[in-house]
């Protein structure tokens, strides 16, 4: 059995840091293990020009430890007035990565987004001429859709469509769900990638029911039934190049996830490569782990791979029951109280 497991230092592609005072006890979290992350933009008021993003970067910054490397690789928020020069002055700045399509309605902090794709065709067609990525959370909002079949909705609605429509679009499908959504990518050319969370390739949504409601495994795109998790762990460990890991980890303080009208969202930031190397463990593909994390996600976006590494020892360890979040809150990990048996070495849980 392996005891020591070295890396490529990772790097996470799809985040929520939020923003304020819990940015402190949020970032670090990442910035220990990852070298990069794709920081989303939806935040009230979302994150919409370059400016803000300039802002927002700077006060991440801000929360990482002195002494650690760790770089937020910052996202435009698409609304309905986004215009080709918002994407060349995105692209002009160095500072912006990429552009997130939230359909209005579909999750945390969304109802700024598109409410219809194509009227965004104009910022569209200047991202496919300079190469911009299209970051898509991937469900339509329809009332009428049951909500396990808004991501297989999406792939049929609104994106084969779009990426016929824009041939040339970089396009990275978030925190895939589906059998659908692996085959997409799959049959797809070299623009279309995806990113995959823990818990879709950990839990199915029985999760959300184990011994009553359980509202700390609810997140948007809801789980989704075995079969779906079992497509995503093949697509994983498979070595294609086009998925890559986005822990999607999104913090709620525990009041909100534990009300009337829960928050969606799953905090797993904490141990954001110890959780892969679990699932890539028992799935048997620990071989694969470090192109699906260090790799291919800094070759799709046409970066250089870290050149720095991190180290995983197989020391079993308690999760805590929760961490601080902001001055009088606290945050609910995956997994509270349960064991991992991967740990970064050198993190601040040892």
């Amino acid at each position: 059995m392996m005891k020591q497991l070295t890396l490529t230092r990772p790097d996470d592609w799809h985040l929520h840091v939020r923003d304020g005072a819990v940015l402190k006890d949020v970032v670090p979290h990442t910035a220990e293990r990852f070298g990069r992350a794709i920081i989303m933009p939806n935040l009230q008021p979302p994150c919409c020009t370059v400016d803000d993003a300039v802002h927002y970067r700077q006060r991440i910054l801000e929360a990482v430890p002195e002494g650690v490397q760790f770089e937020p690789q910052m996202v435009l928020y698409a609304r309905d007035n986004m215009t080709a020069d918002d994407i060349y002055a995105a692209a002009d700045s160095n500072i912006v990565r990429a552009v997130k399509l939230y359909p209005a309605g579909a999750t945390t902090n969304s109802d700024s987004g598109v409410t219809d794709i194509r009227n965004i065709d104009q910022a569209l067609a200047a991202m496919q001429e300079v190469g911009m990525p299209l970051l898509v959370h991937g469900e339509v909002t329809d009332a009428d859709i049951d909500v396990f079949d808004r991501e297989a909705m999406f792939i049929e609605r609104i994106l084969k469509p779009t990426v016929e429509r824009f041939p040339e679009l970089k396009v990275v499908f978030e925190h895939i769900t589906t059998a659908q959504a692996a085959e997409f990518v799959q049959g797809a050319d070299d623009r279309i990638a995806a990113t995959m969370t823990v818990q879709h390739l950990l839990l199915n949504r029985n999760a959300i029911f184990e011994g009553g409601l359980r509202p700390h495994h609810y997140c948007l795109p809801v789980l989704k039934r075995e079969r779906h998790r079992e497509a995503l762990l093949a697509a994983a460990t498979s070595g294609n190049p086009r998925f890559f890991l986005g822990t999607d980890s999104a913090p709620h303080p525990q009041g909100k996830k534990e009300s009337a009208c829960g928050c969606a969202g799953i905090y797993t930031a904490f141990a954001g490569i110890e959780f892969y190397a679990e699932i890539f463990e028992q799935a048997g593909a620990l071989d694969k782990l470090e192109a699906f994390a260090s790799f291919n996600g800094p070759r799709f976006y046409g970066l250089p791979v870290n050149e720095e590494s991190i180290t995983l020892v197989r020391e079993p360890w308690t999760i805590p029951d929760s961490f601080a979040f902001g001055d009088n809150e606290r945050l609910v990990p995956l997994r509270a109280g349960e064991t991992l048996q991967w740990r970064l070495q050198g993190s601040a849980s040892e």
